[in-house]
């Protein structure tokens, strides 16, 4: 029995010694030798086969085994961990005297960087930055801008409905109704935000955009008022010597209503690639407020009037920095948005 004992220290002994031993062959071991159905334990089970007298000094021996067994284990084990932090700490080797890299600093996206100058250049002119909600009803994104159910632009498939009254806003235009029911004249605002509409993805389209609209309301309020606005937000936008135009248009919300174009300002109105031989750019659509905006609103029309306008945050900005394709600017391609 003794020498049996022996032969499985030495078993374990030369298992140990092994280059490829590693934490699962460890706990193998462990149970190989000292498992319930491990070799020591078979030995010990096998102990009522000896005679009275030896069975004393073998089950020491045994018992001695069993501590020396688990101490080898465990300073293995100590080993293995202590192999596995220095090669880790080899692999992760921070060379201290190394020269640093220099982080590389982010900017401003293109629309971002449009989107504040535009709400600057409004702020100057005694603006005041409002904002909504995305989602919203369509009594404030249709009904209260004299726009009734039947109306074209309600087709479920222009928009994106949530439910029957719900859906994601079309325009910034509904923030106007709601700061009119919150506040009384005299009102001057923008309202920067992003917008949905169902449109197919191209070089113009895009089913989420941004826009920023104006509204001013008091009395006395007049085309003219409109005209002196955008023409000094041109001037400020695209350079001194911008000129505007209005251009008769329809929208249900403003009565009259107009186009407004800006002299292209990389040829000055005498025709360029940019502004395809016109001379002229359109950048928003503007025009008086309707009386019946004005009364869902809470405001009463035969005193006060005024003018609203709006525009694109992505046109002015492809216009600005001659972007051809308003996909690039929803692309995150570090390449091209490094150029602004």
């Amino acid at each position: 029995m003794i020498e049996k004992l022996n032969e499985i220290r030495r078993q374990l002994t030369e298992l140990l010694a092994k280059e490829d031993v590693d934490e699962k062959t460890l706990e193998e071991l462990r149970i190989r030798f000292l498992g319930k159905k491990g070799e020591l334990t078979a030995v010990l089970r096998g102990m009522g086969s000896l005679p009275p007298e030896e069975r004393p000094k073998v089950g020491q021996y045994a018992n001695e085994l069993r501590e020396e067994f688990e101490r080898m284990l465990e300073e293995k084990g100590a080993a293995l961990r202590e192999r596995a932090r220095q090669e880790k700490l080899e692999r992760e080797r921070i060379d201290v005297t190394a020269p640093g890299r220099t982080p590389k600093i982010g900017r401003r996206h293109p629309l971002e960087s449009t989107r504040i100058e535009m709400c600057e250049i409004f702020r100057s002119m005694g603006f005041d930055i409002v904002e909504g909600p995305e989602v919203e009803y369509a009594y404030y994104n249709f009904d209260a801008l004299n726009t009734p159910e039947n109306h074209p632009s309600r087709d479920l498939t222009d928009t994106f409905y949530i439910t029957e009254n719900i859906l994601l806003r079309t325009q910034t235009s509904p923030v106007q109704v709601r700061t009119m029911e919150q506040r009384k004249p005299p009102i001057k605002i923008v309202a920067p935000g992003r917008v949905y509409r169902s449109d197919e993805v191209d070089a113009t389209h895009s089913p989420l955009f941004h826009q920023l609209e104006g509204l001013v309301v008091d009395k006395h309020i007049t085309m003219g008022d409109l005209k002196g606005v955008l023409e000094l937000f041109a001037q400020k936008m695209f350079g001194p010597g911008s000129r505007i135009r209005f251009r008769p248009h329809h929208f249900p919300f403003t009565e009259p209503s107009a186009e407004v174009d800006v002299s292209c300002f990389v040829c000055g109105g005498k025709g360029c690639r940019v502004c395809k031989g016109e001379g002229w750019i359109e950048i928003l659509g503007s025009g008086v407020v309707h009386p019946n905006v004005l009364r869902a609103g809470g405001i009463d029309p035969n005193i006060y009037s005024g003018f609203a306008f709006g525009m694109g945050i992505e046109r002015i900005a492809m216009i600005r920095y001659g972007i051809d394709d308003m996909r690039l600017l929803y692309e995150n391609d570090i390449r091209f948005l490094a150029q602004f």
